[in-house]
């Protein structure tokens, strides 16, 4: 089949609160699609003329616009950015925080068909429209809303709380030393976050020893043992790429070496997440389902992890960071603390996780986030990705999840 090329994209600053600048949707699109396309060497009128050629489409990834901003029909909203956008084939995908992965897939599957050259891939999200307890009470669609969601304050927290007990009760590794771990998880997020201009906590401080202080004022407690600091943030953003196919890649860029797109995988658990710990009881992993969506983008890519420079992991919260570990094949189920103490996933280490900062440190609109970490892919691979480029990439891996890991989204971008 043939292949994919990422020819360029760009995030927002996800430090922007877009609410309080008097800015909406319609702003955020015509920003980050302005300057996606122009990072991309294109331009509103190249989308019109491509479109009048049947070359191009759009694909809009979005959790819940419907309730943050009284929105939906998402495809159709890209004709306010541009009149160049009439026309154009665009329609929204959704799998809650896996949505811009989603988006991608259907980008991807199109143009490996060869039925557009082009495809622009937007996933956003504004949630700073409301307070933290009613998008708390937003994100629990993410979840089985009438059983896990409605009703209970912050629900994600309590859910991936639960997966460090899981974690605990699945590996025997004292609470002490698992709970050091996700200190160092959080502050290792943070620093890179420092790296990024687009972070949005490139200018909060963070160190172990306060991620390591649960329960106290500056750090409460937020579901089971997790606290504040091992949450990812509320964010407005977005995020935009642009992919190409085979043939107009070699038409048009003949001379450069653009990013490829070498495999991916697509798994959903079961949504309960009870059901979820039922189901894992003959496995060496604590989320099998998201190993399993790892393990068929290395056999789709013809890969190994040895084969990966750099990740990009759904750290929602620490405790997701920390499953992915082992799911990456970083190391083996139970021994994620190893590669962990061992700086193995530093910035620095011989499989650095999250140079970007990742979802706690740079950010989580929750629409984008499987885009942003696509995009973070693309620069590494390209080495553009500035102060946190990490040396020497030539393969990158992502893993993105919607709900309590029930959506698998993983991606493999690399150099030919």
């Amino acid at each position: 089949m043939a292949k994919v090329y990422v020819l360029g994209g760009a995030q927002t600053d996800f430090e922007r609160n877009w609410s309080k600048e008097g800015k909406g949707m319609v702003a955020l699109l015509k920003e980050v699609m302005k300057n996606g396309l122009e990072d991309s060497g294109l331009s509103f009128r190249d989308i019109q003329t491509l479109n009048a050629e049947n070359k191009v489409a759009c694909y809009v990834g979005n959790f819940i616009a419907e309730k943050y901003v009284e929105q939906g029909h998402l495809g159709a909203l890209l004709t306010e950015i541009a009149p160049e956008f009439y026309g154009v084939p665009s329609a929204r995908y959704e799998a809650a925080c896996a949505s811009g992965s989603v988006a991608l897939d259907a980008a991807i599957t199109k143009l490996k068909a060869e039925e557009y050259d082009v495809a622009v891939v937007v996933g956003w999200e504004l949630m700073k429209t409301v307070d933290a307890k009613v998008g708390g009470d937003f994100l629990g669609r993410a979840a089985y809303y009438e059983k896990e969601g409605k009703g209970i304050d912050f629900p994600f927290p309590t859910l991936f709380g639960k997966l460090a007990d899981a974690i605990l009760a699945k590996h025997k590794i004292s609470e002490e030393r698992l709970l050091d771990n996700l200190a160092w998880i959080s502050n290792n997020n943070y620093a890179n976050a420092k790296l990024n201009p687009n972070a949005q906590t490139r200018k909060w401080f963070m160190s172990k020893e306060q991620a390591g202080m649960r329960g106290t004022s500056t750090n409460p407690y937020v579901g089971g043992r997790l606290a504040a600091s091992d949450c990812s943030q509320v964010t407005d953003g977005a995020a935009v790429v642009v992919l190409v196919s085979e043939k107009f890649a070699k038409e048009n860029y003949p001379e450069r070496k653009l990013p490829v797109v070498k495999g991916y995988g697509h798994r959903v658990a079961p949504i309960l997440f009870t059901k979820k710990m039922e189901e894992n009881v003959g496995s060496d992993y604590v989320l099998p389902w998201t190993r399993q969506a790892v393990e068929d983008a290395y056999r789709r890519a013809g890969l190994t992890v040895d084969d990966i420079d750099v990740f990009e992991t759904h750290d929602c919260f620490t405790s997701s960071e920390y499953a992915a570990v082992s799911a990456f094949g970083i190391s083996e189920p139970g021994k994620e603390y190893l590669a962990i103490e061992q700086g193995e996933i530093a910035l620095t280490g011989r499989k650095p996780i999250n140079p970007s900062g990742g979802l706690i440190g740079c950010g989580h609109p929750v629409g984008a986030s499987g885009v942003r970490m696509f995009l973070d892919l693309y620069k590494q691979v390209n080495n553009i990705a500035g102060s946190y480029q990490v040396k020497n990439v030539q393969n990158g891996m992502m893993l993105n999840i919607g709900g309590s890991a029930t959506t698998n989204y993983v991606y493999i971008i690399g150099n030919e």
